[in-house]
């Protein structure tokens, strides 16, 4: 991510705030022996994945004032941990040039905080019955010797500037739904009957890695059989059973961009007359629902929608007389904003705009039958109305019984 990038979105942001206010975002803190990514709004303004760092920005009639802090190098520890962020690459990359070291921090916020008036941070939503995040731990002392300066979350003015996608996020984007994409080809021609779930999860994470991914965008589902009737089941550990279903809800994540994806198909290789009456009922809703995409349409207006929708194939399917009670068998969303987080920001009642990603994922879960079917695409509103990144994955019933067929 170049300076080109994260300079507009920092000038954005900044012109945004109210004269006095600043913005202090803390990086994500450095873990021993852990893969490190990067704090969502911390990389999306700097474009820096340095641990610990620390982002200072304060709007004035003077001029906006920025500082980064970074760690300094220490000879003695290169050899563990290798050497950190230098002050002329953190320079060159963010487009800050007041950087400075973290050690230096508390005697600069000190000089400013006399004028702030409010400071936005990623303090996160702060829990009563949990301890407090790390970046209000770092703000208390100012809580509690400049009383008159408000501390708000950050996510209320960044929201609007990451929910509207720029065409280099879409890049990225597109990058990790293509990856996800291909690992969902890998499990369709290798899973078989008698195979563990996380044998599923772990071809899908070679195939991310492979491609010189590192992370999942979110903890990976794979569900076979009544697993799939488990919204959030996460544990990957039953054994396929030949009759089985299986349900994943799979992304990877590159740059800090997640795709989220999800499929479904026969493990045996053919849909049995149940399962492709509830397959075909469930994909009719999800493309139903992806031609209502358009700016200005909103976001609960799809959700209303697809619930109206799954109410009628319901009926159809013999599962419910009314269409009050489609929460028995679908219960969750169909839709959420999708980038540096899986669910993204943005909320429910908003309107679509150009730029905007959404996933449409409505479902079926029949516990007593073992079916759980959910189909979920990734999808970018435009102008026009709506392009389908994921559309290169395989979802049509011939299309997957295809590549099945052909399994080694």
């Amino acid at each position: 991510m170049k300076q080109e990038i994260v300079i507009p979105r920092r000038e954005k942001l900044l012109n945004s705030l109210k004269e006095l206010d600043a913005v202090i975002l803390f990086a994500e803190r450095e873990a021993k022996l852990e893969k490190f990514k990067q704090d969502n709004n911390f990389l999306y303004l700097t474009g820096l994945n340095a641990p610990n760092a620390i982002y200072f920005g304060f709007k004035s009639g003077n001029g906006n004032r920025e500082y980064l802090f970074i760690q300094r190098n220490d000879p003695e520890r290169v050899v563990w941990e290798g050497k950190k962020l230098e002050v002329e690459e953190a320079r060159e990359r963010s487009g800050i040039n007041n950087v400075i070291y973290l050690d230096e921090f508390e005697a600069m916020l000190s000089m400013f905080c006399p004028m702030i008036n409010r400071i936005y941070s990623n303090i996160g939503q702060q829990e009563l019955n949990a301890p407090i995040s790390y970046a209000m731990f770092r703000l208390q002392p100012v809580r509690e010797r400049y009383p008159q300066i408000a501390i708000q979350c950050v996510t209320e003015v960044i929201s609007p500037l990451r929910k509207v996608k720029d065409d280099w996020e879409i890049m990225q984007l597109q990058r990790a739904i293509d990856v996800t994409g291909k690992g969902i080809i890998d499990i369709l021609e290798t899973a078989g009957a008698g195979m563990m779930e996380y044998e599923l999860e772990a071809l899908l994470f070679y195939r991310i890695q492979r491609s010189g991914l590192k992370h999942w965008g979110f903890a990976p589902i794979i569900a076979s059989g009544v697993n799939a009737t488990t919204l959030h089941y996460e544990k990957n550990e039953c054994q396929i059973a030949s009759n089985d279903l299986v349900l994943m809800d799979v992304g990877a994540s590159y740059m800090n961009y997640s795709a989220d994806i999800s499929r479904t198909f026969p493990v045996n290789g053919t849909f049995t007359e149940r399962q492709n009456q509830v397959y075909s009922a469930v994909l009719r809703v999800q493309k139903e629902i992806i031609e209502m995409i358009a700016p200005g349409v909103k976001l609960s207006e799809l959700q209303v929608k697809a619930r109206d929708l799954i109410a009628g194939e319901l009926i159809e399917l013999g599962l419910i007389k009314h269409a009050a009670e489609v929460t028995k068998y679908y219960m969750h969303g169909v839709s959420h904003f999708l980038g540096m987080d899986t669910h993204d920001v943005g909320g429910r009642e908003a309107i679509l705009e150009p730029g905007n990603v959404i996933t449409v994922e409505p479902g079926i879960y029949i516990p007593e039958e073992s079916i759980g079917v959910r189909i979920e695409d990734d999808v970018l509103v435009i102008e026009e109305g709506y392009c389908v990144l994921s559309q290169n994955i395989p979802k049509e019933i011939d299309e997957l019984e295809e590549i099945l067929k052909g399994r080694q």
